[in-house]
């Protein structure tokens, strides 16, 4: 049962609780980073081990660095690095973290989750 008229923009269950309107927008943040983690991970583990399984007599090398390390490692980190700052310039949103008030609240969910 959640209730939503013209004058209140923010919903309440059935106990009467008010969500911040503000968690929404963490859970996004918070599964941009897992993601990455995720992603990261897989990288090294498939260049690592997939590149790094065969006699290093038949390794190739990358700027002096056995590809597989250069690849799982060096440019790994250097994409790591990249889309955390594509994630955090973009994708994540500056906003206070004080509590806020109901009108605060209603002001935020009304500007589209964009802090004053």
């Amino acid at each position: 049962m959640t209730e939503r008229t013209e004058s209140q923009v923010l919903e309440t269950n059935e106990y009467g609780f008010v969500e911040d309107p503000r968690y929404k927008q963490c859970e996004k943040e918070a599964w941009y980073g897992i993601i990455l983690g995720i992603v990261n991970l897989v990288i090294w583990a498939v260049a690592g081990y997939g590149l790094g399984s065969g006699p290093v007599e038949e390794y190739s090398y990358i700027m002096g660095f056995p590809a597989w390390f250069f690849i799982s490692c060096i440019a790994n980190s250097a994409f790591a690095i990249v889309a955390t700052i594509y994630l955090v310039t973009r994708k994540m949103r500056n906003m206070p973290l004080d509590p806020m008030t109901k009108e605060e609240a209603e002001e935020f969910v009304r500007n589209g989750g964009k802090a004053r």
